[in-house]
């Protein structure tokens, strides 16, 4: 059982580890648009420069869309460069300048809407939509009323750190703390939650209560295949907390849908219908479950399970069944809504004659009195307004038996007052342990669902970390503690140095690189060995010990796993995506050899597709019949470049992006659909070429991206181009193995990987034993014979 000290160390620790992080981010943000010329920050993509204003218009809950293109005065294509701008990230649209921004203060980032409209400062606000073309930003309409948005001709948006989540996080870490060391100077409020089974269980305060048996349970699914169905039966019979492991392909989400039929329905084994808080790490993860609860048939009394999607509509998925699911427009049509309309058009009327732009006004604002008579009613209005409408969300909240959030928007003054029976989180080796509780709070039970094996939480302050390790010794001298902290300082010291021992123990042959690049958009790599896979779970009998983390990447469904071992989980082990061929490598060196292949895809290729046609019958076999194809450009010299400098720079390779045009024309002169193809590598610069190579022939339907952009994404046929190929034999993020597990499992019939295995085989035994597999396994080609 997890002690005080324990628990307080674990809690200390989270803090810190959590400011480092909000500081990582608001400083490489502010130094770059302090610092950065527009050209650098394109190249980084943070920014997008010199746009104009294609449309402004009105979007759901009053936010104005505004939609910003390259115009060709200033560009040659219409076509955006690589970037990171996502929907759902915090954005500014501010005048472009053709040196570097004006400095920015580390602070906080505001809420979006929240700065004044001006072109100096910029307009704030969220990434709407974002197309190969168009980008449009959601933006609040401003507090006062009447203000235009007084954009520039020519602006650029900018990408901004946002803070409101670490907020939430570091309030969910204060609440746990009071509540499980209540007499903590952590300060809590009236929505404080209580201390409960599930919360014992997680911080290792008591063990899992002995699961129930559930036995002879009817599923309303018949495909599930025994995994699944045995996931389900371990996920209904867990009185607190169950995890479901679920491998590339292996329908990690049709088993989710399953389980949430089997919690909302009455049935043997779950007699009293329970509400479900549905959560995930990414808006995507949660709309694709919105949208299969929302093609579910009704059930047996005629009636369509209730469902509300909580988020800020630019954060949505933009398909209408989506949309009409969200809270904002099911609160516009309840009856209560009709009532806070008027009185919102009466505010609007009295804003706008405040502004002068009200009928009569003639342009002139009222003054004086008048003017101070007119703002006390827009007061009084406005809370009226405020008042009515949280009736409103109330009614439509408490009418809903399943609700949809990310765990962060989970944390939403809308969802603040509701309770559930039990909370799933999807993708949660994808978010943080810290993000996790903040939905975690609102129920009694927790069902967690991912893959430790694939891609962990992008932590941009590990990389800051081994910046401070080369440092002068000076420089990192040990702060004087406060007195009384000396003994936390030691048990955590103690807590870390058993996690070294026990990694140190397990012998494990892979840690991350040495060499760090500066590629903004990947996960970096740690200074010391990460923890994201469990090391050394409990055995049976053991006594689960509560640990600090030493990273943020460490997530709570892998610490579950640590301390409890591997009982707390149950597998997902048939999969449906890929030919046996391409899923071979990764079910042996990732997953035990316990991945086994579904036989509607065992043996499916591009040849089975009823697009594809060869001209002959060896273009049939040697590009449509292949399932995996290795262009090996050992001692071809096709050597890696370096863009931009040593700290900030990432890699590309022009002769491996030709070879990759090359394989990419064959599979289209075959018949493949540029839809049908995606092409992925580790690097943004090589990323940034490809682009330049294959978008003016094949169009935005080719995907090109990154490995982390393609997680949880699948495309029939997928080439990886790995970068690396140099003299030193460096890998630098190669040594990722998670990184390459998520690359090699994008394909369903065909994957062709090009690389220099002279150099990539000698990165780490992992690298080695794959490049081995392929030499045995694959077709391999010769890339300068071509």
């Amino acid at each position: 059982m997890a002690t005080d000290e324990q628990l307080k160390a674990f809690v200390t620790r989270h803090h810190q580890l959590l400011d480092k992080e909000r500081e990582a981010e608001i400083e490489r943000t502010s130094l770059l648009l302090s610092n950065c010329p527009p050209k650098l920050l394109e190249q980084k993509g943070l920014c997008l420069a010199s746009l104009s204003t294609a449309s402004v218009r009105i979007g759901l809950g009053g936010k104005t869309l505004v939609e910003l293109e390259r115009p060709t005065a200033y560009h040659s294509s219409p076509l955006f460069p690589p970037h990171t701008l996502r929907p759902g990230d915090l954005a500014r649209i501010e005048e472009h300048t053709s040196g570097a921004a004006a400095p920015k203060k580390a602070t906080k980032a505001k809420k979006p809407g929240s700065t004044d409209k001006g072109k100096s400062d910029g307009v704030e606000g969220v990434v709407f939509k974002v197309s190969d073309t168009r980008i449009v930003i959601a933006v609040d309409p401003p507090e006062t009323g009447g203000e235009d948005l007084d954009l520039p001709d020519r602006c650029r948006v900018v990408k901004l750190a946002n803070s409101v989540t670490y907020d939430r996080m570091d309030k969910a870490l204060n609440r746990l703390e009071e509540v499980v060391l209540p007499n903590s100077d952590a300060k809590g409020d009236k929505f404080m939650p209580k201390m409960t089974p599930l919360v014992r269980v997680l911080m290792g305060m008591q063990s899992p209560s002995n699961r129930a048996q559930i036995k002879d349970l009817k599923f309303f699914d018949q495909s599930l295949n025994s995994s699944q169905q045995e996931a389900i039966r371990f996920a209904l019979g867990s009185p607190e907390v169950a995890c479901i492991h679920g491998p590339p392909g292996t329908g990690k989400t049709h088993t989710l849908i399953e389980l949430i039929r089997q919690l909302t329905g009455a049935t043997p084994s779950n007699p009293k219908p329970l509400r479900l808080l549905v959560c995930g790490a990414s808006n995507l993860s949660v709309d694709n479950i919105l949208e299969r609860l929302l093609a579910l048939p009704a059930s047996e009394d005629g009636k369509k399970l209730k469902v509300t999607r909580v988020g800020h509509p630019a954060r949505v998925m933009n398909q209408e069944d989506v949309i009409e699911a969200t809270l904002e427009v099911k609160a516009s049509r309840s009856d209560q809504a009709i009532l806070a309309k008027d009185v919102k058009n009466e505010l609007e009327a009295a804003l706008d004659l405040l502004s002068g732009k009200g009928k009569g006004t003639k342009g002139k604002a009222p003054r004086g009195m008048e003017r101070k008579k007119m703002w006390e009613e827009v007061r009084a209005l406005r809370k009226e307004y405020r008042q009515r409408e949280g009736g409103v969300v109330e009614s439509v909240l408490s009418e809903s038996q399943v609700v949809l959030a990310t765990c962060h928007s989970s944390g939403g003054r809308q969802v603040r007052s509701q309770e559930f029976d039990v909370v799933i989180i999807d993708e949660a080796t994808q978010a943080l342990e810290a993000v996790c509780w903040i939905p975690i709070f609102k129920a009694q039970k927790l069902i967690l669902a991912g893959d430790p094996m694939q891609l962990p939480p992008t932590i941009i302050s590990i990389d800051k970390g081994k910046e401070a390790q080369k440092s002068p010794p000076s420089s990192t001298a040990k702060p004087s503690m406060k007195p009384g902290t000396k003994k936390l300082a030691s048990t955590l010291e103690t807590e870390r140095g058993k996690a070294s021992e026990t990694e140190a123990e397990s012998g494990d042959e892979d840690t991350h690189s040495e060499e760090d690049e500066g590629d903004l958009e990947l996960a970096v790599e740690s200074e010391e060995p990460s923890q994201s896979t469990p090391r050394n779970p409990r055995k049976a009998g053991s006594k689960a010990v509560l640990r600090p983390p030493r990273t943020l990447e460490t997530t709570l469904f892998e610490r579950l796993e640590e301390m409890y071992g591997p009982g707390i989980k149950r597998m997902l082990t048939v999969q449906y995506r890929m030919h046996a061929h391409i899923a071979s490598f990764p079910s042996k060196a990732m997953y035990h050899s316990r991945l086994k292949s579904h036989s509607s895809v065992e043996v499916h290729l591009l040849r089975d597709l009823p697009n594809t046609k060869a001209d002959s019958e060896d273009d049939e076999k040697e590009i449509l019949g292949t399932p995996v194809v290795f262009y090996d450009t050992a001692g071809c010299e096709y050597f890696e470049r370096l863009e931009g400098d040593r700290d900030e720079g990432s890699r590309c390779n022009e002769n491996e992006a030709s070879v990759v045009k090359m394989w990419v024309d064959q599979l289209g002169s075959a018949g493949m659909l540029p839809s049908q193809i995606a092409v992925i590598t580790p690097y943004q610069a090589q990323v940034t070429l490809l682009t330049s190579l294959l978008r003016p022939v094949y169009g935005p339907e080719l995907e090109i991206g990154t490995v982390d952009g393609m997680q949880g994404r699948e495309k029939e046929a997928v080439i990886i181009s790995l970068v690396r190929s140099n003299e030193k034999r460096e890998v630098g993020f190669l040594k990722d193995k998670r990184r390459l597990n998520v690359a090699m499992t994008r394909a369903r019939r065909h994957l062709c990987v090009i690389g220099d295995s002279s150099t990539v085989q000698h990165g780490s035994p992992f690298l080695k034993k794959w490049m081995a597999w392929l030499e045995a396994n694959a077709d391999v080609r010769f890339a300068g014979l071509e």
